[in-house]
């Protein structure tokens, strides 16, 4: 890009509207909030706020490292009811300082209540409560996800929370996400907790896939588990037959080049498929995964996407469009929601001549 491009000046385009897909709540929070319930609750972190930090995020600079990535998820924070509010809110308040004008945030009620060993129904309300209230207050719409870890739960565990949680009739829940180790624990182990899923028809699916495992376990996630939509999928790279058929079925790929190359599941940046993929006509979308852990924030994939794969501001716009059509919403709110979003884009480019 060129010196002066807006494409490559973070302040200019962290106003850029983004609609986001894959964004975990468990590796987005806010570090003075972070910070403060760590003191509070005599967890044994520096008062500096500097090491503080060091200790809880990866090193931008570092080198792939996925047990020092993983090593970062800590789920001991909370000793209250109000110590996850607090994280909530403050977190989502910020996403309007990422220009996030969409947003479907999934989060896993079992992080926040393992360690008091909360009622998960009601930790799941507490966070989609303070979730709301933070959103309505920074401008954001937002839409939930909740995950099931595969190597936490089997697939009966699994159906059983999976009923729990649509009992409580929370409408902003739009979707169920299948995250955990791909290669421990494939798709056909999960084959009747999504044949639910698919059968009851109250949420759309979307299944962590091709992260660190070849094509074949997408195909398996779209056969077996109905996948609406893949996380990550960048081994599809691999595979033309199945470029096809995401074409074809609208199967979005959610995915994150910071994330990717920190976990080392695609160390080579500049080589990310998502480039590759999106000029092939590939329904794929740009997203964050963890962006308080990874020290980043989707800005900065967004620049990184720009500058990698040379797109435009049309190119960015056209990706959000995808990501609208894959959102787990209605046509009429899908259409609702477009041209919403266009008009936050004409007036970007408006203010930014553009």
């Amino acid at each position: 890009m060129a010196t002066g491009d807006i494409r490559s000046n973070k302040a200019i385009m962290k106003q850029f509207p983004k609609v986001e897909l894959h964004r975990h709540l468990e590796g987005t929070f806010a570090l003075p909030t972070l910070h403060r319930i760590a003191m509070q609750n005599g967890l044994p972190y520096s008062e500096s706020m500097a090491e503080f930090k060091h200790a809880v995020q990866f090193p931008r600079e570092s080198e792939p490292d996925f047990l020092t990535f993983l090593s970062k998820f800590k789920n001991d924070w909370y000793r209250s009811h109000q110590d996850v509010y607090d994280i909530v809110h403050d977190s989502v308040r910020e996403f309007a300082e990422d220009g996030l004008f969409y947003i479907e945030l999934r989060f896993s009620p079992e992080h926040f209540a393992l360690h008091n060993n909360f009622d998960r129904m009601e930790i799941t309300r507490l966070v989609i409560d303070a979730a709301n209230t933070a959103a309505r207050e920074a401008g954001v719409r937002i839409r939930y996800l909740v995950t099931f870890n595969r190597g936490k739960q089997n697939q009966h565990q699994m159906i059983e929370l999976y009923r729990a949680l649509r009992a409580l009739k929370i409408p902003e829940i739009v979707g169920i996400d299948l995250a955990g180790d791909e290669t421990q624990f494939p798709p056909d182990q999960f084959t009747e907790f999504f044949a639910v899923v698919k059968e009851e028809g109250m949420y759309g699916t979307t299944i962590h896939a091709g992260e660190v495992t070849p094509a074949d376990q997408v195909w398996e996630s779209i056969d077996l588990l109905h996948a609406g939509r893949i996380g990550h999928g960048t081994s599809s790279i691999d595979d033309s037959e199945l470029q096809k058929r995401l074409t074809k079925e609208g199967i979005v790929l959610e995915q994150c080049i910071t994330s990717n190359y920190q976990t080392g599941s695609w160390v080579d940046e500049e080589h990310h498929p998502l480039g590759r993929l999106f000029r092939a006509g590939v329904p794929v979308t740009i997203n964050s995964d963890d962006p308080t852990i990874q020290d980043t924030d989707l800005t900065d994939d967004y620049i990184k996407a720009c500058s990698y794969f040379d797109l435009t501001i049309d190119d960015l716009v056209k990706l959000n469009l995808t990501a609208i059509e894959g959102a787990f919403l209605s046509r009429a709110e899908k259409s609702s929601l477009q041209k919403d979003y266009l008009a936050a884009v004409a007036s970007f480019r408006e203010q930014h001549g553009v």
